[in-house]
């Protein structure tokens, strides 16, 4: 009788033996399954950069506001006629000054420097009065 219970458990042993550490068992299935979940989170992270940038392609390909909002935030650029205020906080530190000479373009560059205030700035745009004061003076003269 003895002989019978332990072969019996020696058999149960060798039966359950593939089922759990043998290829296909419990515990590589559990691994693969986690595996699994971890690829599908992969996926659908990747899924959603690409449907980002695939938006971002077809802004960029069907309007100028895209590019003109790159070029404004990216690189600091302002469109003709514009002016660029930047407001610093009285309490950030001084920024350092570049030794720039005056006759170089700073366009396209942002800069942290605080800005300074003219109370009456001059236009540098040409104002038209003066073709009408050469046609006063042909009427004049």
């Amino acid at each position: 009788m003895r002989l019978v219970t332990v072969v019996l458990i020696v058999l149960l042993v060798l039966i359950q033996y593939p089922l759990w550490w043998g290829h296909g068992g419990w515990l590589s299935v559990h691994e693969l399954q986690q595996e699994l979940a971890n690829q599908l989170q992969k996926n659908e992270d990747v899924k959603l950069r690409n449907d980002r940038i695939a938006g971002e392609v077809q802004d960029l390909q069907n309007g100028t506001s895209a590019v003109e909002e790159r070029a404004r935030y990216e690189m600091g650029m302002v469109k003709d006629g514009e002016v660029f205020v930047q407001f610093v906080s009285p309490n950030s530190a001084a920024p350092v000054q570049n030794n720039v000479p005056a006759n170089t373009s700073t366009r396209g560059e942002v800069s942290a420097a605080p800005v300074k205030i003219v109370p009456n700035p001059v236009s540098r745009v040409p104002e038209r009065r003066h073709r009408h004061a050469k046609e006063a003076k042909k009427k004049v003269g």
